[in-house]
């Protein structure tokens, strides 16, 4: 049987110094859980492994993300995260530094109810 999406949550982060993919990808990911709250595990008596956690970061060298250690923090559900070109580079125009800034989206999925 096929999953069913129950939420999507939208996040952005950045690194504004390190120009560090990785690190933006993760407060993407971050400021995305912050949105959300899913009470339906307790009031269905359903266990949050039953979900399976889909994340796309978008960012300007999506190679240069490290999508399994991303995987690893989310709290809850099966994870899969994946990398696609996106965000933006933006560079300081007086020192040459770039400030690298992530999107990113969180899907779960439940196998369809009743």
């Amino acid at each position: 049987m096929a999953d069913q999406r129950f939420i999507i949550e939208m996040g952005m982060g950045n690194d504004l110094h390190g120009q560090d993919y990785t690190k933006a990808a993760g407060r993407a990911i971050e400021d995305a859980m912050r949105h959300s709250s899913i009470p339906l595990f307790g009031a269905l008596g359903l266990d949050h492994t039953e979900m399976r956690v889909q994340v796309t970061v978008g960012v300007q060298a999506p190679d240069e993300v490290d999508c399994d250690a991303l995987a690893e923090r989310l709290p809850r559900g099966r994870a899969e995260v994946r990398a696609v070109v996106g965000g933006l580079d933006v560079t300081n125009p007086d020192t040459g530094e770039v400030t690298v800034i992530a999107q990113a989206a969180i899907e779960a999925f439940l196998p369809k109810q009743g």
